[in-house]
């Protein structure tokens, strides 16, 4: 069965614009932020995080204050951070 793909350009508005930005730095956080958690578990306990943890800590995360700005992207956006942790790891 032979793919085939479509390209598609796009012509965001600069509010458009901004909110992509705004939402890959909150992604990129998010990413690092667990990253650093990854390496500081694995290097004491000699395993990593697993999804339903860093699940509930991003949870934690969006309600807490100081990272609060966390809820003014998608959530699938940063779902989709720490997925794409895992799967770098299981590679």
């Amino acid at each position: 069965m032979p793919h085939q793909a479509y390209k598609f350009r796009i012509y965001p508005t600069k509010d458009q614009q901004a909110f992509i930005h705004q939402t890959h730095g909150h992604c990129r956080f998010v990413y690092n932020y667990f990253l650093a958690l990854w390496n500081t578990s694995y290097k004491e306990e000699g395993k990593g995080l697993n999804r339903s943890i860093m699940s509930k800590m991003l949870t934690k995360m969006k309600k807490q204050d100081d990272t609060a700005w966390l809820r003014n992207v998608d959530s699938v956006a940063l779902q989709a951070s720490y997925e794409n942790l895992i799967d770098a790891f299981q590679r």
